[in-house]
């Protein structure tokens, strides 16, 4: 679990709290395709990715988003060019698993704790919106873990974390995706692609997950934050699982211009 990633936590939750989580996170995993955790999923053939694109409901453009406070945004450009790690590099998490290009997907294998990579080229640090498409493959931990710049300060947006299910940012005056304004929970397929879309501004963070909002974070007189641990590891953009081997593909960002009038909000 992604609460493993440190031996000491700002803030624990209280007793009852994680009761509540944990019982949220069993009833959403027992809706989700219940017979495919019976068995081990085999090994991906050469054919099975391409087989599992081919049959995924096609996605709307980016592009379609709400506008929010949003001015003419720039053109999307693409950060992964589904042949090489050009633009990538592992991050050097202790025990973590590897990276590759297959099928036209960007896959991190599954490590003893976090796995991923690191962007290695330049990165806005506020105005921009970020965008791809992740599926778990394996594992049942979080399988998209992206972290971010805000500012002059970091946050990730955790997908699928705490054993299945649960969706934030960390942290939040201190408090980490699980505990904060932000958490939500959501059930997630194994193989099924979903897109992720994030969007920072100088005053907000929003995120949405398919065509569904689960981040509107106001973040004026708030203490956003990396998580205490490894994850540091990942600044200032990179993308992770725990103990997970995901799938990412159509990667891509672009840069935003707020409004006149309504900085960042």
């Amino acid at each position: 679990m992604f609460t493993s990633l440190c031996t000491k936590t700002r803030q624990r939750p209280s007793a009852f709290k994680w009761l509540v989580v944990t019982a949220a996170c069993l009833a959403l995993a027992g809706c989700v395709n219940p017979e495919s955790d019976k068995h081990a999923t085999p090994a991906p053939s050469t054919a099975a990715p391409e087989a599992v694109h081919a049959q995924a409901t096609p996605t709307p453009s980016p592009s379609a988003a709400p506008a929010s406070a949003v001015s003419e945004p720039q053109a999307w450009q693409s950060l992964f060019d589904g042949k090489t790690l050009a633009g990538w590099r592992e991050t050097q998490f202790a025990g973590h698993g590897g990276a590759h290009v297959e099928n036209g997907n960007l896959v991190v294998d599954a490590g003893g704790g976090l796995s991923g990579v690191n962007y290695t080229n330049t990165f806005p640090k506020i105005n921009y919106e970020f965008v791809l498409e992740a599926k778990r493959v394996e594992g049942s931990d979080f399988f998209c873990g992206i972290t971010f710049p805000v500012g002059d300060t970091f946050a990730s947006f955790i997908v699928g974390g705490w054993g299945c299910c649960i969706v934030g940012v960390s942290s939040v005056n201190g408090e980490d995706a699980s505990q904060n304004e932000t958490s939500s929970t959501m059930a997630f397929e194994k193989g099924r692609w979903y897109r992720i879309r994030l969007r920072v501004m100088a005053a907000k963070i929003e995120a949405w997950i398919d065509d569904k909002q689960v981040v509107d974070l106001e973040t004026t007189d708030k203490r956003i934050s990396l998580r205490y641990g490894e994850i540091e590891l990942s600044k200032p953009f990179g993308l992770a699982t725990w103990v997970t081997t995901a799938a990412w593909r159509d990667i891509r960002l672009r840069q935003l211009e707020p409004k006149a009038g309504t900085v960042g909000k």
